[in-house]
């Protein structure tokens, strides 16, 4: 009895495509949900009155959501340069303008004018 040998092939082919579509329509399903959960986290931060989320009195929370990725979460350095002692070296207000502005590698950060201030000003304090 010979089979047919494109029928295996045939078989897989449907499989395959079937996996694509049922893949697909569950990544749609996530991006819906996701973008439902960032628009209630963004009316959230709206009603706080807050421009970042992170309260501009709180530096080291600033720091862990928009610094830490690079300069590591306990001021290490990782991508970007320890920051243990960067106060020996610069000034709150030049801290300030780093942050704004961008230095070498490190592109202008998006924090607001009290947010900038508040991790410069306790940035400038690790001597």
């Amino acid at each position: 009895m010979k089979r047919n040998p494109v029928l295996p092939y045939a078989l897989i082919g449907v499989l395959g495509i079937t996996v694509m579509i049922v893949m697909s329509f569950v990544g749609l399903n996530q991006a819906e949900q996701a973008g439902e959960e960032g628009e209630a986290k963004q009316e959230q931060t709206e009603g706080n009155g807050e421009g970042g989320g992170e309260t501009a009195g709180d530096p080291e929370a600033i720091y862990q959501n928009n610094c830490a990725s690079c300069h590591g979460g306990d001021l290490s350095g990782g991508f970007g340069p320890a920051l243990q002692q960067v106060g020996g070296s610069y000034s709150a207000d030049e801290i300030a303008n780093i942050i704004t502005n961008g230095k070498g590698q490190m592109p202008p950060q998006n924090l607001d004018e009290s947010q900038t201030q508040t991790v410069a000003e306790w940035l400038a304090e690790k001597k």
